[in-house]
C-alpha cells in the first residue's frame, strides 16, 4: 500500500485481520466522547462555533477532540515511525513535502514524483483524522499531528518508540497565519471573526491544539531531554537555509545525503521541488480539494497563502505586537528557547 495515499473517515479506520471494521472500538471511542462532552469547558471557536478543552488544551470538539482519543486509546506505534508534530499554521506543509522527499530521493523521480499530483497533506495522514488502519503501511510509517507531545500516548513518547520532526514559528506570525485560515474554513451561517477577537482568544490560549506556547514548549523540552528522538526546527532558519536544514532532517531520519548526493545537487532539488513558489502553482494546489473528514473539506489553495517571515506584523498594531511579545517572554522564560532564527 502506498503511504501517500490518503485516509478515510474515522468511522471507517479500525480493521479486525479479515479486514472487517472493529466496530466494538469505535463504540467505544464515541461513548467516552459522548460521555466527558458535556462536561467540558467551552471557548469561541475560529473555524467552528466553540472549542473544547480537554486536558488542558483546546480542540474541536468532534474531529479533534474525538481522534485525539483514539490516539490515545488505540494507537499502535512502531519503532521506526517519524511523525511530523506541529500546532497549525508553524510550516506543517512544507515540512511535510521537505520530510516526503528526503525519505523518498531513491523511490521517486523529481518529474513525477508525488508532490507534483497530491498536496503534501495527503502524503502524510494525520492521526486524530482517524486514518484507516496503518498496519498495512510499510515501515518507515510517515505520519503527522498537531497533538501536543504531553497528550499523545506514553507508548509514542516515554517509551520512545517513534521519531518526531517539530517546527515552531514566531507567534505573531502564527496568528495572522491561522486567523486568515480559519475564516476561510468557517461556515457561511457563522460570522467572520475578526483580527481583535482572535488576538484575544491566542492571547488567552484559546485556539486549535493551545494554547500555543505550552505546545512549543512541550515538544522544546522533549527534544532537550532526548534529542535522538525529537528534533526541533524553526520556520524562520528553514527559510534562511533550506538546504542546511534538509540535510540536518536527513541525518535525524536515518536518511543522511552522500557527498556524491550532496555534489550533485539532490538536496537543492528536493529544496526546489517543495519550494512555496513550486508548490503552490501546482494545479493539484490549485484547483483540487483535501478531505480531512465528512464535515472537513479544504481547498488546497488554502493551504498557500504567503510562506513569508513577518507578514505578522504587517496587520497586527504595535499594542499587539507588544503584548505578544510580552507574553512570549514570560512563557519561555527559563527555556532557553528563542523564537525566529
Amino acid at each position: 500500500m502506498d503511504s501517500f495515499l490518503p485516509s478515510p473517515d474515522c468511522d471507517t479506520i479500525s480493521k479486525t485481520d479479515n479486514g472487517q471494521i472493529d466496530s466494538h472500538l469505535i463504540q467505544k471511542t464515541n461513548e467516552g466522547y459522548r460521555e466527558i462532552l458535556p462536561n467540558l469547558p467551552r471557548g469561541k471557536g475560529w473555524m467552528t462555533e466553540h472549542l473544547v478543552q480537554y486536558q488542558g488544551v483546546w480542540l474541536t470538539p468532534n474531529f479533534a477532540l474525538k481522534g485525539l482519543m483514539w490516539v490515545q486509546d488505540h494507537f499502535k506505534p512502531r519503532s521506526t515511525d517519524i511523525c511530523l508534530a506541529t500546532f497549525p499554521k508553524t510550516g506543517t506543509t512544507w515540512l511535510k513535502a521537505l520530510t516526503f522527499a528526503t525519505v523518498n530521493r531513491t523511490r521517486y523521480g523529481f518529474t513525477d514524483h508525488p508532490l507534483l499530483t497530491t498536496v503534501p497533506h495527503g502524503c502524510l495522514p494525520f492521526l486524530e483524522a482517524c486514518p484507516k488502519d496503518l498496519d498495512g503501511f510499510p515501515s518507515p510509517r510517515l505520519l503527522s499531528t498537531h497533538i501536543p507531545y504531553t497528550l499523545l500516548p506514553n507508548s509514542m513518547t516515554v517509551n520512545q518508540s517513534c521519531r518526531f520532526v517539530y517546527i515552531c514559528r514566531d507567534p505573531k506570525d502564527v496568528l495572522v497565519s491561522k486567523w486568515l485560515f480559519m475564516n476561510k474554513l468557517r461556515p457561511k451561517e457563522l460570522a467572520p471573526i475578526s483580527l481583535e477577537e482572535a488576538f484575544e482568544l491566542f492571547c488567552q490560549g484559546i485556539s486549535h491544539y493551545g494554547p500555543y506556547w505550552d505546545h512549543v514548549l512541550g515538544y522544546w523540552k522533549a527534544s532537550l531531554e532526548t534529542p535522538e528522538k525529537v528534533l526541533f526546527l524553526k520556520y524562520e532558519e528553514l527559510k534562511e537555509e533550506p538546504s542546511v536544514v534538509v540535510k540536518r532532517l536527513g541525518e535525524f531520519l536515518g536518511h543522511p545525503f552522500s557527498l556524491e548526493e550532496v555534489s550533485k545537487g539532490v538536496v537543492e532539488e528536493i529544496v526546489k521541488l517543495c519550494s512555496f513558489e513550486n508548490l503552490s502553482n501546482l494545479e493539484v494546489n490549485k484547483s483540487s480539494v483535501l478531505k480531512l473528514s465528512t464535515q472537513i473539506i479544504i481547498d488546497n489553495r488554502h493551504f498557500f497563502r504567503k510562506g513569508k517571515v513577518g507578514d505578522g506584523k504587517s496587520y497586527l498594531t504595535d499594542e499587539m505586537i507588544k503584548r505578544i511579545n510580552e507574553i512570549t517572554s514570560e512563557k519561555l522564560l527559563g527555556s532557553g528557547l528563542v523564537f525566529g532564527s
